[in-house]
């Protein structure tokens, strides 16, 4: 007979399964593949040891780290408009 509660457990296992989701969406954006020799920005030499330890690798070490500033820009949390800075 169904009550229309949820079964012990309901909740953790809906949590691990957005989990698993997210990691596999995660994963599957990931780079694979030998890597490129040459940055596809500048040009330049990109280190074996680098295209080793980066599976599927396009850009240099500087490149990557400009791209990924220009990528941290603009999100953010408006501590503003949050209730807990308006409480101190």
């Amino acid at each position: 007979m169904a009550t229309g509660w949820a079964g012990d457990g309901a909740v953790q296992d809906q949590i691990d399964a957005t989990v698993n989701d997210a990691i596999a969406r995660a994963r599957s954006r990931l780079p694979v593949g030998p890597g490129r020799e040459r940055c596809e920005e500048c040009d330049a030499v990109i280190p074996a040891a680098r295209r080793k330890a980066v599976p599927g690798v396009r850009l240099c070490v500087t490149c990557q780290q400009m791209q990924d500033a220009q990528a941290g820009r603009g999100g953010g949390h408006n501590r503003r408009g949050s209730k807990d800075s308006q409480l101190r």
